[in-house]
């Protein structure tokens, strides 16, 4: 097996048709199937079970997938490594949580595509968990994300603290009250996966509220307006209130010390090369927030 096999491979397990990886690897459906039939032929064994609405995979074929993708991967770090001089260029592809983008990424994002024009950026918001599974994807070269994290393949850079609030609307009966399960507590939050939704839940549950009603939406403006309608509650960063909502918009109340503290890290996988956009990115990113300390 060559590259260009494992690359065929690859694309049809993952489009499950032998015509739609030609299509997307701009060559015929007749190349392709000759490809994954010399593959088998040289095996010995059936990569893929065909039907009359595509293809999946054989036990053997499962086998392969994941050594396939590690292969080509390590083909394309090292062709990065070897075209990347130093100098900042091409694509850089980031995630981060929206709440991280809306209150700390501004000013290291100006500087950096004002500094790097050659770069192009590209920033994926999503969950923690969402996130985290593109790191290890290799869908993004790295992402900020709610910590803790803790696992073997990532490596890991605290750069942000932040302390979470209780929002409701104003004139809502104190929280505490809610808290103590007085009355129906209805949360509002992000969809599954988001680090903020699970921290309340936990923050609930040691009340003795684990299963509390919930309303769940897309977008933080979406929240933000539910919570201001008195529709429920939501946890947010306390950085993320001042400039996303107007003054008397919500109630905001801080959590028991301990409960509240919440570090956003940076995560990449320490086995993939770290292109010259990458450290010219952190590099600015560090600077930003230092200058932030200091001014603060």
């Amino acid at each position: 097996m060559d590259a260009a096999d494992l690359r065929i491979f690859e694309a049809v397990a993952r489009l499950g048709s032998m015509s739609r990886a030609a299509l997307a690897l701009n060559t015929v459906q007749s190349n392709v199937t000759a490809h994954i039939r010399q593959m088998e032929a040289r095996l010995g064994l059936a990569l893929f079970e065909r039907g009359g609405r595509g293809v999946r995979l054989t036990a053997a074929g499962a086998r392969l997938l994941p050594q396939a993708g590690r292969v080509l991967r390590a083909l394309e770090d090292a062709r990065r490594a070897v075209l990347d001089d130093g100098t900042p260029r091409g694509p850089l592809c980031l995630g981060a949580l929206e709440t991280t983008t809306a209150i700390r990424l501004g000013p290291a994002l100006h500087d950096f595509v004002t500094a790097h024009p050659a770069v192009d950026l590209t920033l994926r918001t999503g969950t923690t968990a969402e996130l985290l599974e593109r790191v290890l994807a290799q869908e993004v070269e790295g992402a900020f994300l709610c910590g803790p994290v803790a696992h073997p393949a990532l490596e890991v850079e605290p750069v942000w603290k932040e302390e979470l609030v209780l929002l409701a609307a104003p004139g809502t009966r104190p929280l505490a009250r809610l808290l103590a399960g007085e009355g129906d507590v209805r949360i509002i939050v992000l969809r599954a996966g988001c680090s903020y939704r699970q921290r309340l839940e936990d923050v609930l549950a040691r009340r003795g509220i684990p299963a509390p009603r919930l309303l769940e939406f897309g977008t933080l403006e979406a929240i933000f307006a539910s919570v201001a309608a008195g529709l429920g509650i939501t946890l947010l960063p306390r950085a993320l209130v001042g400039p996303a909502v107007k003054p008397g918009r919500l109630s905001v109340e801080a959590l028991p010390r301990g409960e509240g503290e919440v570090e956003t890290v940076f995560a990449r996988r320490r086995d993939c090369y770290a292109s010259g956009a990458l450290r010219a990115f952190l590099e600015i990113m560090r600077r930003t927030e230092a200058q932030a300390v200091e001014a603060a």
